[in-house]
Formats: C-alpha cells, structure tokens, sequence
C-alpha cells in the first residue's frame, strides 16, 4: 500500500482550536494511492469540510467517509468509480465531483447519490458512459436526455456538471420524468416518444 501526504489548507476565516492538527482542506490527489487514507482523514473529522481524493488508482470503499460530519464537498475524480459504488449517508455535503469514472448505468447512480447526498446542490459526473457530451462523442439530444433526467431525480440540484440549473429545464424535467422512489429509472408522464428514447444509445430508458 503505498501511502503520502496531504496537501493541507486550513480556513482564514476561522482559527482552528488546535492549529497542528485542525484543517477544513485535505488534498490526497494525484499520489497513486491504493487505500483512502482513512488515518490521516478521521483525525479532522470535526473540522474537515473539502476532501479531494482524484487521480488514485484503485476502486475504493468511501463507507467510513461518513464519520466526516462538516463534510461539504467531496472530489473523486477519475477513481475507477462504478455505477455500482456505495456511498455512506452523508447529509452534509452539498458538492460532489465524481468526473472521468466508470459509471454507466444513470438510473442507478443516481439513485445512490439522491438518497445518500439529501442536500446535494452541485453534481459533476462529466466523461462518464452514462453522462453523453462532447466530452464523450454524446449528441445533443443524449446530452439534453440526460440533464432532464438528473435534473428531474434530484430535485435540489442547483449546478450539474459546468452547467447551472434553469427554471426551464426544471419545469421540462418535470414534465419528461417522474421523481423515482426506490426504482431503478423515472417514469415518463408522456409515452409519445417512448420508442425514439429507447432506440438510442447511452440515452435513459422511459417507462
């Protein structure tokens, strides 16, 4: 296991009660690490608020990553992530970064982060299967496809991706999707296009 340092930040708007050991930023990016640092993160759990653990190499287990109760933003960036990953319940954490994984199943994913992330504002999954852009030779209308759809599941989400949420693309996602509530894919409230959505590839399914 190979194991590094952080790259520490701390606040300058608030002076920590022990400044040796209190940060509200860890940084464990781009270190090739093979295990979270679970050692050196709970000992901030108190006072942690920014956690980055992009470009590592393995597929980790983010469980005890819910001892982190001032968490707010949490990047896993190019992980190896699945669709499949498990996530603790994390109630305080408005932002996650979650971009160039190996996530292709959207229903399912998103499903997990609706139920573990409740004040969920800001979500970038960008340069995954199941996020089609320019990023991913997506088209257009896979790209809208997908953003009514995240947008339709959670409801809170203000930013997805590099892209703010609009009034507009709330009131079509409504209008496209059913919130799902322990199902693996929304609802459509109109079938009409049913067969042209299903015909098209990395597009989410409408039932």
């Amino acid at each position: 296991t190979k194991t590094a340092g952080p790259h520490i930040v701390t606040s300058q708007s608030e002076e920590p009660r022990n400044p040796a050991v209190a940060f509200h930023w860890l940084s464990f990016a781009y270190q090739g690490l093979t295990d979270i640092p679970y050692d050196a993160i709970l000992t901030q759990e108190d006072a942690l608020e920014v956690l980055d653990l992009s470009y590592n190499l393995p597929y980790w287990n983010p469980a005890l990553l819910g001892r982190l109760e001032r968490l707010s933003t949490l990047i896993l960036d190019s992980n190896r992530y699945t669709s499949h990953v498990k996530f603790p319940y994390m109630p305080s954490v408005t932002t996650v970064c979650i971009n160039k994984n190996r996530i292709n199943n959207l229903p399912l994913f998103v499903e997990e982060i609706r139920r573990k992330f409740p004040s969920i504002r800001i979500l970038s999954m960008m340069n995954n299967e199941a996020a089609p852009s320019y990023f991913n030779g997506g088209s257009l209308a896979q790209h809208i496809d997908y953003r009514q759809y995240v947008i339709s599941q959670i409801p809170s989400l203000e930013i997805l991706d590099d892209t703010e949420v609009l009034e507009e693309e709330r009131v079509q996602a409504r209008r496209t999707y059913r919130l799902q509530r322990g199902g693996l894919s929304g609802r459509k409230k109109d079938d009409s296009s049913r067969k042209h959505i299903q015909g098209r590839p990395n597009s989410i399914r409408r039932q």
